[in-house]
């Protein structure tokens, strides 16, 4: 898809003498460059916000956290892309004026149609790409980042109006204003449809709403909901629903939440580690309390197995393991499986009771990875032989293998799993950023 779109940006440049251009004045070079720069920033800007407008299909094929990398490499690629065409586009306009740079910039701005609103536009993608910088990420809350994130679509929608009122390639052809419009409408209305339009309504028809809290260790509780017809909803262990608690200040603002439990007809268990402020109100949060969501979402399920006698390994770190705990419930007692949770302490480990309990049930081995992390990438403790998961997990390379973590963790724990012999496309990874 992202490709026929940029091939057709492509032929609407060339259809409207973009090749011939180039071999022009410096002006007209400069000039038809910038309209393809912009062609290109433009489509996509829209390909992010299918990537991230959380379109079914599209979720069950590939999952949302391959989606967001997606997302996040054609942001900084678009945006680059974008900045490129504001520099090369008002250097070719200058280049044929006599005003000079500055003045010829300000005629731009102010005389040329839209392009006030494409100025906002611009203001708009550079807080969000200078906000999604790692670096600032790290500095931010999540819920700080995601409101600032959000700024992304006004930006989109003020950057579209200067296109077709002032683009040579839309101003002498119908055609092509109707494909640009059309394009967007439908990027614009997948959007609304399946980011407020449908978890409104799956949040109606389901009534979510808190049953009790319970604290499974520092800093983490895990929230049991009740709903109607649950079973209609197709969430699977290891999935995990975007939720907005009901609770009062700081209700707009939603987070992902694993569950780490399975399913049940009307009952789900969430667990949640205080790491924000939406997380951290988890604790308090009372009996009764009505629920908004999205989803599910995620692909770390058993379904993504194209042999269910093949062996399983799962691979947990901190809060991490609270979808694999769903997997291991789900397992058949007839699959082998061994479960490795890497955790600081003996206080970090979650669930161990449970743990154990369905290890027994389903003739699973259970090992614990305890201490500080090694550095250099490891995913092990110290001390720890970077072999040891051949040793903790014989049949690790004919094994579905399942992980989930920080970011850098499961990196690493997914690269140990493929050193031993785990191909590739049975690397199943989940991971915990944004």
């Amino acid at each position: 898809m992202t490709v026929a779109s940029l091939v057709v940006v492509v032929a609407l440049w060339l259809h409207d003498r973009g090749v011939q251009d180039l071999t022009g004045s410096t002006g007209t070079l400069l000039t038809s460059s910038g309209r393809l720069l912009g062609l290109l920033a433009s489509d996509l800007l829209l390909v992010q916000c299918l990537l991230m407008a959380r379109i079914p299909w599209a979720e069950r094929r590939w999952g949302q956290d391959t989606l967001a990398r997606w997302h996040r490499v054609l942001g900084f690629t678009s945006f680059w892309t974008m900045a490129a065409h504001v520099v090369v586009i008002t250097l070719g306009y200058d280049a044929t004026s006599p005003k000079g740079l500055v003045a010829e910039t300000w005629d731009l701005v102010w005389d040329y149609p839209g392009m006030l609103l494409a100025v906002a536009a611009t203001a708009c993608l550079v807080m969000v790409v200078v906000t999604s910088v790692r670096a600032a990420r790290r500095r931010l809350r999540y819920e700080s980042w995601h409101l600032l994130h959000l700024y992304a679509y006004l930006g989109v929608g003020l950057a579209l109006p200067h296109q077709v009122w002032t683009g040579t390639d839309f101003i002498s052809s119908p055609l092509a204003r109707s494909y640009w419009w059309t394009l967007w409408g439908a990027a614009a209305v997948a959007t609304l449809v399946f980011r407020v339009a449908l978890p409104l309504g799956l949040s109606w028809r389901h009534r979510l709403e808190v049953v009790r809290v319970v604290p499974e260790g520092p800093r983490v509780v895990s929230v049991h909901l009740k709903g109607r017809r649950l079973d209609k909803l197709a969430v699977e262990a290891g999935q995990f629903l975007v939720l907005r608690f009901l609770d009062g200040e700081g209700w707009t603002r939603a987070n992902p939440y694993s569950l780490s439990a399975s399913p049940h007809p009307s009952l789900l268990r969430v667990t949640i580690a205080d790491a924000g402020d939406g997380s951290a109100r988890a604790r308090h949060l009372r009996p009764g309390t009505r629920v908004l969501f999205e989803g599910p979402y995620g692909r770390l399920t058993l379904g993504v197995r194209d042999d269910h006698r093949r062996p399983v390994v799962l691979l947990g770190a901190g809060v991490g393991i609270t979808p694999l705990r769903a997997l291991l419930e789900e397992l058949p007692p007839e699959v082998p499986a061994t479960l490795l949770v890497r955790a600081r302490d003996e206080d970090e480990v979650l669930f161990r009771r449970e743990l154990e309990t369905l290890a027994m049930q389903r003739k699973a081995t259970v090992h614990y990875l305890l201490g500080p992390r090694a550095g250099d990438g490891s995913w092990l403790p110290r001390g720890w032989d970077p072999s040891a998961l051949r040793r903790l997990a014989p049949h690790v390379a004919a094994a579905d293998v399942f992980v989930c973590g920080p970011t850098a963790w499961a990196d690493a724990a997914a690269a140990a799993a493929e050193r031993a012999g785990t191909p590739v496309s049975r690397v199943h990874q989940e991971r915990f950023s944004w």
